[in-house]
């Protein structure tokens, strides 16, 4: 029998954007806090990440897909998730109830099950203007999602390289934190 505590579970919900391919920053200092980490792509976000790479500093798959009926779960349950870096697309599917990708269904159902959940929007400029993008953040607000403060960054070709706090998602999850914000 395992004497060792369960440790928790972070799910990373991982986007397509520029810097999605750093999401072991956050992984790191997620397990140097103790959390048990798995992570989910997006199905475009998928293509930023290595994948082999992220499957060994885990130990779990990553999942992109919605899993076959008798499958075996390949990850623990969630007891929080964070989104980083978060895309326009998702944060603004997310807001308006859209499970169309398995990353979306598992943020749409955390709210039922209460899941804390932070969000670290990776947006540029021109995007974050739109309208719906600030109704959206209002949404996820109000749904108790812990928002980042990550400010909007020029649109660039290439999709940019602004900085990204990852260790934010961390310090949103914290206790104090989660009091804090009302959640």
């Amino acid at each position: 029998m395992n004497d060792q505590p369960k440790k928790p579970v972070l799910y990373i919900v991982v986007c397509a954007a520029g810097i999605a391919g750093d999401a072991h920053k956050l992984i790191t200092a997620a397990q140097k806090q103790g959390w048990d980490v798995g992570v989910v792509a997006t199905p475009q976000g998928l293509g930023f990440l290595d994948t082999e790479a992220l499957t060994r500093q885990t130990g779990y798959p990553i999942r992109s897909a919605w899993r076959g009926p008798g499958d075996p779960r390949p990850l623990p349950p969630a007891d929080a998730i964070a989104v980083a870096p978060a895309t326009f697309n998702t944060i603004n599917k997310w807001a308006a109830g859209i499970a169309d990708t398995l990353a979306l269904g598992i943020l749409c159902e955390a709210y039922g099950m209460g899941i804390p959940t932070v969000v670290l929007p990776y947006v540029n400029a021109a995007l974050a203007a739109h309208p719906a993008y600030r109704r959206s953040l209002e949404q996820l607000r109000e749904m108790g999602v812990l928002v980042g403060a990550h400010e909007p960054h020029r649109p660039e070709a290439g999709g940019g390289a602004a900085p990204f706090h990852w260790a934010e998602a961390l310090e949103l999850l914290t206790p104090a934190a989660r009091n804090s914000a009302g959640a």
